[in-house]
């Protein structure tokens, strides 16, 4: 199977499109390892695969949930094992991809041995931060746990509240529990990374934005506020819709909204890739201008296609 990843806006859906719609005449599923495409009604502001890619590749993991849902990484990584299995069972090759660094490392490596959540003491954390920001909280975990506060946005108060759990319940920090050093066995995978020049990826991040406001985000997020969404539903606060979120309930400008999306969209990016950095046995790929496939990249999926094992899913 393969597994091909890479920052936001780095070219990830291009490339895909040229190689399994264009190029390569290959049986593949795809498997979306995105945290906000899973939810049906966020379209714009996730940046959703075109409708002419999802004619030609079946995907699985897109639009399976309502926004107001909780989606867990645990949740990602039972759907994925039990959709892996099916695809293979078809005779046909499945590709996890997509940007989010925690389900893809988690999946190929084994989640941390995390306690389990304990829902009576889920429930007094909740009450007991109720009334607290979202940077009050970050700052609490901050003073416990540094280096988990670096890695969740502040505007995840999910997790933020789940590492503040975890601290209780074990005395120990949430970033004290590592997977592990080592990938699963059970599958012949190809670890694909794409990566691009920094300045370069984030003007195609700044133009990625420009072109969500351009097809109508700012009417998205209304439509969705005016249907009951709020600033707590786990769909609303990832990056695209969060920032839209002013104080005592107001919305902000499109303007205003769009500089606080690319400013964090480019954060994002940034911590992805340093993530991304301890997943091992990756063959990385720099990919330029408009991402037309490297040379390299076709050769390498060349040889893996190739295998004995592949040639039911050739047709």
């Amino acid at each position: 199977m393969l597994v091909i990843f890479g920052a936001t806006g780095v070219g990830k859906t291009r490339l895909i499109e040229q190689l399994f719609a264009e190029r390569f005449n290959l049986s593949v599923e795809l498997i979306s390892a995105d945290a906000l495409q899973i939810y049906r009604q966020l379209d714009i502001g996730t940046a959703k695969p075109p409708a002419r890619l999802l004619a030609r590749i079946p995907h699985h993991l897109i639009d399976i949930c309502d926004y107001t849902t909780p989606f867990s990484v645990g949740d990602f990584c039972k759907r994925s094992d039990r959709i892996v299995s099916d695809i293979l069972e078809r005779g046909k090759l499945p590709l996890i991809t997509g940007g989010c660094a925690y389900y893809l490392k988690s999946w190929l490596l084994g989640m941390p041995k995390t306690p389990p959540t304990d829902i009576g003491l889920r429930r007094q954390i909740i009450k007991r931060w109720k009334d607290k920001s979202n940077q009050t909280v970050r700052n609490e975990l901050h003073r416990l746990d540094p280096i988990s506060a670096s890695r969740i946005e502040v505007g995840d108060r999910y997790r933020l509240l789940r590492a503040l759990e975890v601290y209780e319940q074990s005395g120990r920090p949430l970033s004290s529990f590592v997977s592990s050093n080592t990938s699963r066995d059970d599958y012949q995978i190809l670890l694909i990374g794409l990566r691009r020049d920094r300045s370069e990826l984030c003007r195609f991040i700044d133009s990625r934005v420009d072109e969500m406001l351009r097809t109508g985000l700012e009417n998205e997020i209304r439509r969705l506020i005016k249907d009951g969404a709020h600033s707590e539903n786990p769909g609303m606060k990832g990056i695209g819709y969060r920032e839209w979120f002013g104080p005592n309930g107001s919305i902000l400008e499109s303007k205003d909204a769009k500089k606080l999306i690319a400013r964090n969209t480019r954060r994002y990016a940034k911590r992805q890739n340093t993530f991304f950095a301890s997943i091992p046995k990756v063959i990385w790929f720099e990919l330029h201008g408009n991402g037309d496939c490297p040379p390299r990249l076709m050769e390498t999926l060349r040889r893996f296609l190739c295998a004995p094992a592949l040639e039911a899913c050739l047709t």
